[in-house]
């Protein structure tokens, strides 16, 4: 009898805490807006312009939520985080989600109790250096300096690599991309090293980008995406799937221009009707309206479309879709079904 007891209890407690953790959805709801966790600023990531409205590839992820959400993707609250502060930031409700060049770990994943919802860049750590450095390597730079962001997992695979390559350098310590773009133009350190990515969007934004390398060496996978709280399930699928949907009307051919005619006029393809809320009951089964996935890629366009415009070979970034390409076109971005 004791034994039952004892179980149902834990049942009880299990179920208080699931519930107590459960109503993110609920709050965003009522708040009207939806708080997410960027980058402190990334330009073509997430940055804000010049009238301080935020741009970028990880805020029209954001963007994207609120408008599945609310069916606004204005009411959205940037808060600017640092590789320290991010996590603090989601953990103690301050944010609803964390939109913000995060690579999915199984440490951050199990341990500090988040949940990543997906991939929305393929990536991989690389090394930037002065042309005029001479270095074509990143195996050429024992005894470098080294400007690395703290709390990050490229700390750890800086270390890796260096002792793996039995070569030696000395880090220099930075909080943000801002600091370390700083302090690599001023010369406090021979190599920036980050996310190829961040390299390429830091790079962009020189005088002179010209006079800066991208060495070959990608020592590392960084899978970057969005992330929730653990024991928040409901909204971790709202959250999930729109980044799904941008996914989807990719593949499918749904983009910010033809989205319209498209729902006023069903097609013949049944994934894109479930998708866009003219047939089946998606929506419902997210407690959110049928038109979520549409409003979501109204928002800021489809997830080629977001690529493109702040990230793309056409942008000051210049980073080609790679193993970002749909699955279709031999990268890995590949969504599940809309059914």
């Amino acid at each position: 009898m004791k034994k039952s007891v004892f179980f149902g209890a834990l049942t009880v407690a299990g179920l208080a805490a699931g519930a107590a953790a459960a109503g993110t959805l609920d709050d965003v709801k009522a708040r009207g807006k939806l708080n997410c966790g960027v980058t402190t600023g990334l330009v073509g990531f997430a940055a804000p312009d010049a009238n301080g409205k935020w741009e970028g590839f990880d805020v029209g992820v954001c963007r994207a939520v609120a408008a599945a959400v609310l069916g606004d993707a204005t009411a959205v609250e940037f808060v600017p985080t640092t590789g320290k502060t991010r996590f603090t930031a989601l953990a103690s409700g301050e944010i609803d989600m964390l939109a913000r060049n995060t690579t999915w770990t199984f440490s951050r994943d199990v341990d500090l109790k988040f949940t990543f919802v997906g991939v929305n860049y393929y990536d991989g750590q690389g090394f930037m250096v002065p042309k005029e450095l001479g270095v074509s390597s990143a195996k050429e730079l024992d005894g470098a300096t080294v400007c690395i962001q703290t709390g990050t997992t490229t700390e750890l695979n800086l270390a890796d690599f260096f002792r793996a390559n039995n070569i030696s350098y000395e880090p220099v310590p930075i909080e943000t991309n801002a600091e370390g773009q700083q302090q690599y133009l001023a010369g406090a350190c021979d190599t920036y090293t980050t996310d190829a990515s961040g390299l390429a969007a830091t790079r962009a934004t020189f005088e002179n980008p010209g006079d800066h390398v991208l060495l070959p060496e990608i020592i590392s996978k960084e899978p970057l995406g969005p992330l929730v709280r653990h024991g928040d399930n409901e909204w971790g699928d709202v959250v999930r799937w729109t980044l799904n949907a941008l996914i989807t009307a990719e593949e499918l051919g749904v983009t910010s221009t033809n989205i319209a005619e498209m729902s006023a006029a069903p097609g013949s393809n049944p994934e894109i009707n479930r998708l866009l809320g003219t047939e089946g009951n998606l929506g419902e089964m997210l407690g959110l309206s049928a038109d979520w996935a549409k409003n979501a890629i109204m928002a800021g366009g489809n997830y080629g479309e977001l690529f493109e415009q702040n990230i793309g070979e056409s942008t000051s970034i210049g980073l080609a879709r790679g193993l970002n390409a749909q699955w279709t076109e031999g990268g890995l971005i590949y969504s599940p079904p809309f059914r």
